[in-house]
This record gives C-alpha cells, sequence and structure tokens, in this order.
C-alpha cells in the first residue's frame, strides 16, 4: 500500500514523501481500515517537525482523523464492511487503529464529511462545554472561526444559545463564520478589533474566548469579568507571554483544552461528548463543513501547505482513491 512513512523530524510538508510500505496487521482489540478520506489539521504539521506535544518513535505515518470501510475486525462491534471514522496514522490507503477510536458513520455523512469530525468537534464541545462550561445568553468568542475547530465551535456555541462573535482575517473567511452561525463578524487584523468586541457587547466583554491562534494577551482586553479563555491551540505557530495581571484584574480563568488527553485522565466523558455532538448531527443543529477543494493522498502536502498559509477555511479533507463517498 502507499502511505506517508516519516524516519526523521522533517522541516515541512514539502518533505513529505509517499512511498510504498506494508500493509499494518490489525492486533486483539483493533480494527484494519480501508481509508476512503483524511481530515487535514494544523497539528498534523507541527507532528511531523517534532514540535507537537505527542512525538511518535521513528518511522511512522502521520495524519489525525480518517474515514473509511472496516476490512478486518478483532472486536465484536464491527464487522467489514462497517463504515466508521476515527483517529490514527491516516496519511496512507490502509490503517490499524484501536477499536475504541472509531466510531460508526451516521448513515447522512460521506466519508469526506465524517473525516473530519473525530478531533475537530470533541474539541470543541470539551472546551465549551466541559471546561468553559458556556451558558445559554452568555457571549462566547471565536477566534479562526472559519477554520475546523472553528466552525465547530460556532455551532456548538450557538446550540447551547450563546451569542456569537467570530473573528477571522479575511471577508471570505467571515463570510463563511456568518453562514455556520455567526452573529457579529470582525476582522482580526483590524488594529482595533477588541474595542469592535466592547462595542458590539456594550461594553461587557467576551464571557467565553475560544482561542486555537495563539491570542490570549490582546483578547483579555475584550474579555469580560470572570471570563474563561479557552486555550486550544497555537496557529501562529508560537507560545505566547500573558500579561498575568490582567488575569488577576478581571477574574479570569485561563483554561487548557486537550481533548485527546480525555482517554487517559478522564475516559467517562467520552462516551458523553460523543452521544451529545451525534445527536446534533442528527437533528441538524450541528453540520460538517467541508473545504471547497477536496486534495488527494498524492496532494496532502500541497493541502498541509495550504492550512499553515491559512488559505483555506472549514475542515480541509483529502479523499483517499477513487469512491462513491456515500457508501
Amino acid at each position: 500500500m502507499k502511505g506517508y512513512v516519516v524516519e526523521q523530524w522533517l522541516k515541512g510538508p514539502d518533505d513529505l514523501k509517499l512511498s510504498e510500505t506494508n500493509v499494518p496487521v490489525p492486533k486483539e482489540g483493533q480494527l484494519l481500515i480501508d481509508v476512503k478520506a483524511v481530515g487535514l489539521n494544523f497539528f498534523d504539521i507541527l507532528m511531523i517537525q517534532g514540535r507537537y506535544q505527542i512525538k511518535p518513535p521513528f518511522p511512522f505515518i502521520p495524519g489525525g482523523e480518517f474515514a473509511g470501510v472496516v476490512l478486518k475486525s478483532t472486536v465484536s462491534q464491527y464487522k467489514p464492511g462497517d463504515r466508521v471514522f476515527g483517529s490514527g496514522n491516516g496519511f496512507a490507503e490502509q490503517v490499524v487503529v484501536e477499536a475504541e477510536k472509531c466510531i460508526r458513520i451516521p448513515s447522512k455523512l460521506s466519508f469526506e464529511e465524517a473525516a473530519g469530525l473525530y478531533i475537530t468537534y470533541p474539541t470543541s464541545y470539551a472546551a465549551l462545554v466541559l471546561r468553559a462550561k458556556l451558558q445559554p445568553g452568555e457571549i462566547c468568542l471565536v477566534h479562526a472561526a472559519a477554520g475546523g475547530v472553528g466552525i465547530a465551535a460556532v455551532q456548538i456555541a450557538k446550540a447551547l444559545g450563546a451569542t456569537v462573535i467570530a473573528t477571522a482575517g479575511s471577508a471570505e473567511k467571515l463570510e463563511v463564520a456568518k453562514k455556520y452561525g455567526a452573529d457579529f463578524c470582525i476582522n482580526y487584523r483590524d488594529k482595533d478589533w477588541t474595542n469592535q468586541v466592547k462595542k458590539v457587547t456594550k461594553g461587557h466583554g467576551a464571557d467565553v474566548v475560544y482561542d486555537p491562534v495563539g491570542m490570549i494577551d490582546e483578547s483579555m482586553k475584550c474579555t469580560a469579568w470572570n471570563g474563561r479563555i479557552l486555550v486550544v491551540g497555537f496557529a501562529k505557530g508560537t507560545f505566547e507571554k500573558v500579561a498575568v495581571n490582567r488575569v488577576l484584574l478581571k477574574n479570569i480563568s485561563l483554561v487548557g483544552v486537550h481533548w485527546g488527553a480525555y482517554f487517559n485522565f478522564e475516559k467517562e466523558s467520552v462516551p458523553e461528548v460523543w452521544k451529545a455532538l451525534l445527536d446534533m448531527l442528527e437533528t441538524g443543529k450541528l453540520k460538517s463543513a467541508i473545504y471547497e477543494k477536496v486534495y488527494t493522498l498524492q496532494t496532502i502536502p500541497e493541502a498541509l501547505n495550504a492550512i499553515a498559509n491559512r488559505e483555506t477555511y472549514a475542515k480541509v479533507v483529502a479523499r483517499i482513491g477513487g469512491h462513491d463517498s456515500k457508501i
């Protein structure tokens, strides 16, 4: 089979090379999946560079999210032919994953739509519900609101009854955020964007700030008293130094969000989160949002570069091989 095998830390996506590699063999508790689509994330770039908090041993196949069909199963809950999505080493034609890290694809969703769900949507749900405890009527500021986790956060915040202020870096991306439910849209490239947040909130500020970029220090200027700032990621590529005096003066809580760690430290929350998300997907409160250009296995490096250069919006997906996406 073909896949991207990383044998040393790379400078960037252009160093990824597609090669022939062995078909993996599932052990007890695992599934062999024929990959049909993969979701692409900024952290995939950090992973191949050795800059992510998780550093797998060499050699490894990167890729955090996939959707596909079960080829072989060692567990009773899945059988060959089942459509599933999940996480693990997805930049290849076939992948072996732990069965507990797979979920059946809802009947209404295509492989492409499902490929971008597994990390993106529970990250945003865990952030807003488990960590920030966002309440109806509160104001939620979502940065990079047209990105994968951002669109999920906008939709979830709206479903929870919050007023949503979306930020993005272009008019096109702000329109995407508006399409998915944002009440107010602000370009964070404007020098006065924090004042704009204060204006639309009539001086109150944001009760919850969802930050996958690294805009904490600036965001504290427009965070409300008792506000919660969610540290979701660092798309800027650097780690901030925060003016902690503002944390004290406004009673602000800085709250970290690491969804992957729930499997190790709070496993009981995982099925609860997925039950809520699948219910929202079935009832139409949430929609899977995909970037207009669907990439291929061969063009994954191009897709990752597009993400790094902030050229994309929504969830970037690559289709693996030819298939009918809804079968």
